[in-house]
Order: C-alpha cells, then structure tokens, then sequence
C-alpha cells in the first residue's frame, strides 16, 4: 500500500473538499461517540471516563481520517474527481441577472400555486359543509 498522492496536480480542489468533507463528517461522528460513551461509562472513575472518553473518540477519528485520505487517492475515486473538476469548468455558468429573474419565477410561481391550492380547499371545504360531511 502506497501513500503517495495518486495524479498530484490533478482535481486538487475536488479531492481537498472532499478530504475536509469526510474528516468533518467523522469528527461529528466523533463527537457523538464522545457524548454517548460519557452516558455509557457510567460509575467508573472520574479520571478513567474522562481518559476513555477522549482517547476512543480520538483514535476512531484518527483511523477514519486515514481511511478518507485512502479512499480519496484510491485510483478509480481519484479519475473520478479529477474527471468531474474537468467537467465542472466546461459548464457555462448563467450570469447574476438571469439567476435573479430565474429566482424571481419561481418565488412568485410557487406563491401562485399555494394561492390556487388554498383556494381550491377552501371551496373544497364550504362544498362538503354545504353537503353536511363536515360539520365545522
């Protein structure tokens, strides 16, 4: 097993974001872990709870942490970073004006669903009172 950066140079930012990404991930895990062994430790002393309670969580960290830089310089994950950060700066990015009406359709497009939506259970709901269904 070699520990050497498989294509250095290559979807550096893809592969760097997505070490930070799993290193984040498992030191929530971590913490968790943490949190959980204080609770499962219980009534054993207070300088040995304290010693466990930071050593596992730590070393787990420490294992998953090597297991993320593994999975990131395995080959076959590697290409396909380095192929998506390629990819990534072919793709042709809209401008802010257009981004903006874009949003600006959709807000008022779901306003006008909401709006019919309401409207139809509205009359959905004075139908089946007229009918005597729903007495409320």
């Amino acid at each position: 097993m070699k520990l050497t950066i498989y294509k250095k140079g290559q979807g550096y930012y893809t592969r760097l974001c997505s070490t930070f990404a799993g290193i984040a991930i498992a030191a929530i895990g971590c913490y968790s872990l943490k949190v959980s062994l204080e609770s499962w430790l219980g009534n054993i002393n207070v300088t040995t709870k304290q010693w466990l309670t930071a050593i596992i969580p730590l070393g787990v960290l420490i294992v998953l942490s090597f297991l993320v830089y593994l999975l990131v310089n395995k080959p076959k994950c590697a290409d396909f970073m380095i192929e998506t950060e390629g990819e990534m700066k072919k793709v042709n990015w809209p401008a802010r004006k257009e981004i903006i009406a874009s949003t600006k359709v959709v807000i008022l497009t779901v306003i006008a669903l909401a709006a019919l939506i309401a409207v139809i259970d509205l009359t959905f709901h004075e139908l089946f009172r007229f009918v005597g269904i729903i007495t409320v």
